[in-house]
């Protein structure tokens, strides 16, 4: 299943940048960005302390959009993927190599036009992870895996989009699903599945559900702009309610993303995602057990080149 869930991103990266402006039909707006950010510390007589380490973080970005007459198709893939190397010596036995990012995202919506700006539309999303995560120090035990977890959504209604640059979708029906594809975290009832069920010898009597079916309404939100010369924002906020398991507790993936362009290859960005899912059992550093909000910031420096089949407007 990985093996061919990465072929396929390939197939469709290498589609993108294989095909020019002349030969892509007019109708279709096709994007790819790639590139890497870095970092590197050292610490010479640091009376603070530190760990000598290089970070690397990769990924690449493909979008491609079709509009004629009253139909649209929109689609968009990221992959990312970092890691930290610790140099020296280090006395608590972590691994040197630990993952710091790890994601797989798709993204579809394909609508007919009602009215201006307004499409019945059909959405589809679907996020993973490639490689095994570790609440380090512990190393030697996986708490995520590829396809554990796995979340996909389906949904059916309305997108209002008066520009490229924002958009609106508003589902009352629509599916979402979690796929926790290993039977040991299935069994702990991890990213909210069903656990296992013990006999009074701890031996299991029923193994852990390894999928999860919710049914709700759903929300998305993206809005991006040029927000000064050289700097980009994007954003993007998904919200979904259970209709029959606490719909109050709404789950929330919202995500913004600065980029600053210092010339045509070098850029930074900033970046912040932050998740709350009430079915997702989380402890903390004082052993306490419960739904948690999960964020994360991410500060990068490096490269990155487009290749595009389009001009920007002139603003």
């Amino acid at each position: 299943m990985k093996t061919i869930l990465l072929i396929s991103l390939m197939i469709l990266a290498n589609s993108v940048l294989s095909q020019s402006a002349d030969t892509l039909p007019k109708n279709w707006k096709n994007r790819l960005v790639f590139g890497f950010n870095g970092s590197q510390t050292a610490f010479i007589n640091w009376n603070a302390g530190g760990r000598n380490n290089v970070a690397l973080l990769g990924f690449f970005g493909a979008s491609a959009n079709y509009s004629k007459n009253n139909f649209k198709w929109d689609n968009d893939l990221y992959v990312g993927l970092g890691a930290v190397n610790y140099l020296g010596k280090i006395t608590d036995g972590s691994q040197r190599f630990q993952k710091t990012d790890d994601r797989v995202e798709i993204n579809s919506n394909v609508g007919k036009k009602l009215k201006e700006h307004y499409y019945f539309s059909f959405l589809g999303n679907f996020r993973t992870q490639t490689l095994d995560g570790f609440a380090y120090p512990n190393d030697s035990i996986a708490v995520s895996r590829f396809m554990a977890p796995g979340y996909a959504t389906i949904a059916l209604g309305v997108d209002y989009k008066p520009s490229d640059n924002f958009s609106v979708f508003i589902s009352p029906l629509a599916s979402k699903m979690t796929f926790v594809k290993s039977d040991r975290l299935a069994n702990l009832g991890s990213f909210g599945v069903k656990a296992a069920e013990y006999d009074a010898m701890g031996e299991i009597i029923k193994a852990g559900k390894q999928f999860r079916g919710e049914f709700g309404a759903y929300l998305q939100m993206k809005y991006s702009k040029e927000i000064a010369k050289n700097i980009q924002f994007k954003g993007s906020l998904q919200l979904f309610s259970n209709y029959i398991d606490n719909p109050q507790n709404v789950d929330v993936n919202a995500e913004t993303l600065f980029t600053f362009k210092v010339n045509d290859w070098l850029s930074t960005s900033l970046q912040w995602n932050i998740i709350y899912d009430d079915d997702i059992a989380i402890t903390d550093r004082n052993g306490n057990i419960g739904p948690r909000t999960q964020f994360k910031s991410v500060f990068g420096l490096g490269m990155s080149f487009t290749i595009k089949n389009y001009v920007e407007p002139e603003k």
